[in-house]
């Protein structure tokens, strides 16, 4: 499997974890059967596909995206379908959270690091 694959299957596990979480609000602490059967399937998809995606994707990349993504998100859906609150601080806290997941990838360090042996 090659890396965009990777990302794809990713994107599948993202998904999953999202939709996972979304059913463990509808199962009311899995007392409602159909949201708890969603719970078992989204969460058994969810850390299949991540781990499908780790054959060729670095670990620390593929989990900061799944878990930066999958919180952002969950957050945006619970603030369209439950009516999370929504403010400045929790739009703040989205973007800390994107932009951390950009800076831990950030090819900055092994970029300086290939520059310091080819100099």
């Amino acid at each position: 499997m090659n890396k965009n694959k990777g990302f794809w299957v990713l994107g599948v596990a993202i998904i999953s974890e999202v939709i996972g979480t979304t059913m463990l609000k509808m199962s009311e602490g899995f007392t409602q059967i159909l949201p708890t059967i969603g719970v078992i399937i989204g969460f058994i998809i969810a850390f299949y596909s991540l781990s499908i995606s780790l054959r060729v994707l670095p670990l620390s990349l593929a989990y900061a995206i799944w878990a930066g993504v999958g919180t952002v998100l969950t957050a945006i859906v619970g603030i369209v379908i439950w009516g999370d609150p929504f403010s400045m601080l929790t739009l703040a806290g989205i973007v800390l959270i994107v932009g951390g997941v950009v800076l831990l990838n950030s090819p900055d360090s092994a970029n300086e690091k290939e520059l310091k042996t080819t100099s």
